[in-house]
């Protein structure tokens, strides 16, 4: 049963890691971030941290891992959204 559990842990880290890898895309695709809540993936950055922390503290590689790349594609979702938020406001601007 604790081998399955090894699996059904890794395989679910793997989905949640993944899930907004689409938004990332689409971001890049459109250049555009309008409808993207900055304070929404602040909230989840800051959750992920505290799963990364627990991970180390538990010495649970794939809690790590996933958790790691999940950070790495939120961050760079808040990253472009801000450089088209930005851009955007520019050209307004002009």
């Amino acid at each position: 049963m604790n081998e399955y559990s090894q699996y059904i842990g890794i395989l679910s880290g793997v989905l949640t890691s993944t899930s907004l890898v689409p938004q990332l895309v689409k971001i890049l695709r459109e250049k555009k971030a309008e409808s993207v809540s900055l304070g929404m993936f602040i909230v989840l950055l800051a959750g992920v941290s505290g799963w990364i922390w627990y991970g180390i503290l538990k010495k649970d590689l794939p809690i790590i891992a996933t958790n790691c790349f999940s950070f790495v594609v939120n961050s760079l979702i808040v990253v472009f959204s801000l450089k088209y938020k930005i851009k955007k406001a520019a050209a307004k601007k002009k």
